[in-house]
């Protein structure tokens, strides 16, 4: 007697049961909330990119770039939210200026080119915490809201500077201590505000964002 061929139970990385119930269809208006979704946060991101405020020390401006990403991963969850993002960036790839005003592999590959290869990953794994804490209804609690800001420490803010300061170093020919000082440390105060401005609206906003995107779905 053989025994069925049954091959052992693989975890996934991202919670499907999680995700927004929009996401998990596959209906075509479940595609067109995807496509809608994706886009609106890919604007969001190019649009703050847009703040941008250049420091005479360093070629790192000051963007707003950092909350669009921490907003896409929260609000979105962990697969659109990576993928709003990386869009942005492969388009800014292929030459669109995109990326406060600028485009190309001279800018993908620059100095700051660390950082922006980072924010796809950062999306996706802040959204992967936030479809954990904030998945299937629910509510934010204490514990919700200290997880999500260690989340926003580790991957919205850490993981920027642990791609992008080696990267600026190389490509500016500079020490790392000099590095941290150009593209790091001045900017870790900002980082923090929005930081905890991103915590406050996902934990805000992405229940009433699921009734729109179950409304949108048709459910």
């Amino acid at each position: 007697m053989s025994l069925p061929n049954q091959s052992p139970a693989v975890p996934e990385l991202v919670d499907r049961d999680a995700e927004p119930t929009f996401i998990r269809q596959n209906a075509p208006s479940a595609w067109i909330g995807k496509t809608v979704f994706t886009a609106l946060f890919a604007a969001l991101f190019i649009a703050f990119s847009y703040v941008s405020v250049p420091l005479g020390f360093t070629t790192v401006p000051i963007t707003l770039q950092t909350l669009a990403v921490m907003l896409a991963g929260g609000l979105l969850g962990a697969r659109l939210g990576f993928s709003s993002i990386a869009l942005v960036v492969l388009l800014a790839a292929a030459g669109l200026p995109l990326l406060h005003g600028r485009g190309g592999l001279a800018t993908v590959f620059g100095p700051t080119g660390g950082f922006i290869w980072m924010f796809p990953l950062q999306a996706l794994f802040i959204g992967m915490t936030a479809d954990r804490l904030l998945g299937k209804g629910r509510k934010a609690t204490t514990r919700t809201y200290v997880l999500l800001a260690a989340s926003i420490v580790v991957f919205g803010i850490a993981l920027s500077y642990v791609g992008g300061v080696p990267w600026y170093a190389y490509k500016a020919h500079l020490s790392l201590h000099a590095a941290l000082i150009g593209a790091c440390y001045p900017f870790l105060p900002g980082d923090f505000v929005k930081g905890a401005a991103a915590m406050i609206l996902i934990a805000a906003l992405r229940p009433a964002l699921a009734v729109t995107l179950r409304r949108l779905s048709g459910r």
